[in-house]
């Protein structure tokens, strides 16, 4: 395993815990938009509709994938530019 690998993987803990927060952060503001409501449903939630659980679990998953995708790329790029090598 290349030195570069080990020394990044610290940084892709840190880079995949702040890509959760901002990805959560952002599907419920999504939410409010689209749902009109403060919270999400719960794949149990008795109340809500199969549509409604489906599609929050569809839209968090999306915003969550577009996120870390996002961030671990700047996080490699800036590794590179940093040290001349890529992390992967």
């Amino acid at each position: 395993m290349k030195a570069s690998k080990i020394a990044y993987k610290p940084v892709g803990l840190a880079l995949g815990a702040v890509s959760g927060m901002l990805a959560g952060a952002l599907f419920k503001q999504a939410w409010k938009i689209l749902g009109h409501e403060e919270d999400a449903p719960d794949a149990t939630d008795e109340e809500r509709t199969w549509n409604e659980v489906l599609l929050a679990a569809t839209l968090q998953g999306a915003i969550f994938a577009a996120v870390k995708a996002a961030v671990d790329r700047v996080g490699a790029t800036t590794t590179r530019s940093l040290t001349g090598t890529w992390p992967g």
